[in-house]
């Protein structure tokens, strides 16, 4: 897992090409003034879903793991919190949604939690479980990015 921001001072090119075209992404767009919908930046293998989502507290939000996608989490309005742990592989499946790329898990251990703001991105890889979507005081609505990245690009 990485957590950044887009306005940090380091740059990018420290991540594979694939990674760093998702953060040029996120840096290079208005997500405020983009209609939710998803977005091909390179057809399938890359991809952002730009969405609105309600933050609420731990119990209403379901750990989860991709295996084909990395995660590139990005918040454009609000704040939120994210949970995350390593992916032991011996938590249990709850549901698991395969043309989504996407698993819940019933819960999870040792579960650290990060506070994002406008312009933080988190890099989920497939052995990270995320739990996205905690509230930060206050429920609130969020404008989110989710910029999906093949793991088969890295």
């Amino acid at each position: 897992m990485i957590f950044s921001s887009i306005y940090a001072k380091d740059d990018c090119n420290i991540y594979p090409k694939a990674i760093q075209t998702a953060i040029n992404y996120l840096k290079e767009n208005d997500f405020v003034a983009m209609k939710p919908g998803v977005y091909e930046i390179q057809g399938k293998d890359i991809y952002a879903q730009v969405f609105d989502a309600q933050t609420g507290v731990i119990t209403e939000k379901k750990p989860e793991v991709h295996e084909k996608y990395i995660d590139v989490q990005f918040l454009a309005t609000g704040k939120e919190r994210l949970g995350f742990t390593p992916d032991t592989g011996s938590y249990k499946v709850t549901e698991k949604f395969v043309e989504r790329d996407l698993i819940f898990y019933e819960k999870v251990e040792n579960e650290g939690v990060i506070e994002a703001r406008p312009g933080c991105y988190s890099i989920f890889f497939p052995s990270d479980v995320h739990r996205p979507a905690l509230q930060s005081g206050e429920a609130m609505n969020v404008r989110k990015v989710v910029v999906k990245v093949k793991v088969d690009l890295l």
